[in-house]
């Protein structure tokens, strides 16, 4: 059976405090390489959605104009207004003397 000793504790808080700064450290120096790349990929991911979509766009628009010019609008995505709930009638409570 083992015991504890100050020294043992004295060891296990200096290589904790070690390994905290030496993963500051490195996170200074890594951090901005991951971020700016994570960066990256989403900036490629926007444009390439971007792309799908005006791509998808201009075949829609392609596709809905006949040949005597006449344009259809498809109105099935539009957003209708919500209506306020009605919770119920404003009682006016008075005080009684």
């Amino acid at each position: 059976m083992q015991e504890a000793s100050f020294s043992g504790l004295f060891k296990t808080i200096m290589w904790v405090i070690a390994f905290y700064y030496i993963f500051k450290f490195l996170a200074r120096i890594f951090l901005p390489v991951l971020v700016k790349k994570a960066v990256e990929n989403a900036s490629e991911n926007f444009q390439r959605q971007q792309q799908q979509y005006n791509q998808g766009n201009t075949y829609q628009n392609n596709r809905n104009t006949s040949n005597n010019d006449e344009i259809i609008i498809n109105t099935a995505n539009a957003k209708n207004p919500r209506e306020t709930k009605k919770v119920g009638e404003y009682v006016d409570y008075e005080e009684i003397d």
